[in-house]
């Protein structure tokens, strides 16, 4: 019985940091700014890559992690300032530009690092439950998810980036006339959710096989975690990670990883239909009610 609590446990913490961690870079870029960036999953495989070069060159894991999202951070600042930055308030521009930059960087790394680049072992280990073994590492990423939402909901919540961020978000032109340097906020908020998406990658890295495409499988769910969430980065990701965690660990425990990913596709479907504002959008309204 123990052994079947945990069981659960342990995947729904697998689905919902892998949802977290693969999600907040593309939903503070997508909340903030209304840009969809459809190279966030190459930027994530970006931070797996530049792990991986610095761990096997004996820099510390933890300092191996910093570095790729620094890095992955700093080239999104590069990205915005070339390119991003000409494509505010033009979305369907910006999907486009974005799409294109996907496509330089898959071949670009293909080209110059080959088709795969040899990983790491899992750290940390593994301890035992019952009869069935259990990662450290995934135990450790679960932690990181909760600690990248709480230092989110800092950053934007009380502090006076957040605050500036937020204005703008609700609306550009009132922001700017109170003095706040809207297209400043816009490279800042690029930046950070370039940086988050390298660490999602520098994470995962020694979990995965490194490879150009293997960004592909964390934009996936990036995007319908996204949708499912909605406008509202924060409150949005938190419940969207939650909510498909539960979905998806549910079904990969009883039928398989495949209708633990469908499951995923039907809800987003579900909750469009029922909830086209996602589920930030249903906490705003009951929110607007209790005001009444």
């Amino acid at each position: 019985m123990l052994n079947s609590i945990f069981n659960y446990f342990y995947q729904f913490l697998d689905s919902f940091s892998f949802l977290i961690l693969a999600v907040a870079g593309l939903a503070i870029i997508f909340g903030m700014m209304g840009i969809i960036n459809l190279a966030h999953g190459e930027f994530i495989m970006l931070g797996a890559y530049m792990f991986t070069i610095l761990a096997k060159a004996s820099v510390p894991l933890f300092l191996a992690v910093i570095l790729g999202a620094l890095f992955v951070g700093m080239f999104g600042y590069v990205v915005d300032k070339l390119v991003v930055s000409q494509l505010y308030g033009r979305p369907l521009d910006s999907v486009v530009a974005t799409w294109g930059i996907s496509l330089l960087l898959r071949q670009g790394i293909l080209i110059l690092m080959g088709p795969s680049l040899p990983g790491l072992t899992t750290p940390l280990g593994t301890f035992a439950v019952g009869e069935s073994t259990y990662s450290v590492y995934r135990i450790l990423l679960g932690v990181v998810a909760v600690l990248v939402l709480v230092g989110l909901y800092f950053l934007f919540m009380h502090t006076k980036f957040g605050l500036h961020s937020r204005a703008t978000m609700q609306d550009n032109s009132v922001a700017q006339s109170l003095g706040i340097n809207a297209r400043r906020m816009y490279s800042t908020t690029f930046m950070l959710g370039s940086a988050l998406a390298g660490l999602c990658g520098a994470l995962y890295a020694p979990t995965m096989t490194i490879t150009p495409t293997m960004g592909q499988a964390f934009q996936n769910d990036s995007f319908v975690t996204v949708i499912v969430g909605g406008a509202d980065p924060l409150v949005g990701m938190a419940l969207s990670g939650g909510v498909l965690g539960v979905i998806q660990s549910a079904l990969s425990l009883l039928f398989g990883t495949f209708f633990g990913k469908m499951g995923l596709l039907v809800v987003a479907i579900i909750v469009i239909r029922v909830l086209p504002k996602g589920f930030s959008g249903l906490v705003e309204k009951h929110m607007v009610k209790g005001k009444r």
